[in-house]
């Protein structure tokens, strides 16, 4: 199976991905708390777009290794960086789902556009998640606490109904199947349980907003417009509003988990992207 190892002073941390395909490498980042799995029926119309499709595991996820410490953002972003320069990529194409959207954005701070042809940030949490005076259309302070409280007293009763929000469930039953949720769960409670927790700090406190201005490449920010989970205006609207050159594309109705339950529209959206 494949892994890159990234080494470190302070340890080494062996990241698993696969590999599909040739042609413009894209690499697919996913959301919390799942792990490559997420990407399912965007790889398969990526390779068959004629792409190299890259999807990997972030630390403490999947089949990756989970260390005890580092899951601040900068230290996700190296095993990205790993990624990309043991597998001597060129003109890549990142694409982060939800907190992925995160990796893709401090990868412009911390390494540059070099090698780095386009972005796009779907469902993201860019730039700001928690509710502040000059951000009030965040999530409050409270909910979030409690979605800690969860993670650490019952972290997979809270999984389990997680994904319900996460797909607007009741509204997407004829989109999003049982058997879906079942499967999400699975991923979800078999990552590392202190990862669960501390990517889940960095995606509730990591503030993007004064990084924007890094993101050098064209971007494009997908959202859906009933998002509940990391609602529009405090996300995708603002990153469009920062990131230069960026185009803002709303699916009508879509929740967090649009990459489901709205594939079609989507995978559309982004073939068409890449295509450009």
């Amino acid at each position: 199976m494949p892994f890159i190892t990234n080494k470190t002073q302070e340890e080494n941390v062996d990241i698993f991905y696969e590999d599909y395909g040739s042609g413009q490498p894209v690499i697919l980042i996913h959301g919390w708390p799942l792990s490559r799995k997420s990407w399912e029926q965007q790889v398969w119309k990526i390779v068959e777009a004629g792409y190299r499709c890259i999807s990997y595991d972030r630390r403490g996820f999947g089949i990756s290794s989970s260390p005890w410490n580092n899951y601040d953002y900068s230290s996700l972003t190296t095993d990205l960086n790993q990624l990309i320069k043991q597998l001597e990529l060129k003109d890549v194409v990142l694409v982060g789902f939800s907190m992925g959207g995160g990796e893709v954005v401090r990868y412009f701070t911390d390494f540059g556009n070099e090698n780095i042809a386009k972005a796009a940030l779907i469902s993201s949490i860019i730039p700001l998640v928690k509710k502040k005076e000059d951000n009030p259309d965040g999530v409050p302070e409270k909910d979030l606490e409690g979605i800690k409280d969860a993670l650490e007293n019952d972290r997979v009763g809270f999984l389990k109904e997680f994904s319900k929000g996460f797909y607007n469930y009741k509204d997407n039953k004829d989109r999003v199947s049982e058997a879906q949720l079942d499967y999400d769960f699975i991923v979800a409670s078999h990552a590392s349980p202190r990862a669960t927790i501390e990517t889940a700090k960095a995606w509730m406190d990591t503030d993007f907003r004064s990084e924007l201005k890094n993101v050098k490449v064209p971007t494009l920010i997908v959202h859906g417009d009933a998002d509940g989970t990391v609602p529009i205006e405090t996300s995708a609207k603002q990153a469009h509003e920062g990131i230069d050159n960026s185009k803002l594309e709303v699916i009508k109705g879509a929740p967090h988990g649009l990459n489901v339950t709205h594939k079609d529209e989507f995978n559309k959206i982004l073939i068409d992207f890449l295509k450009k």
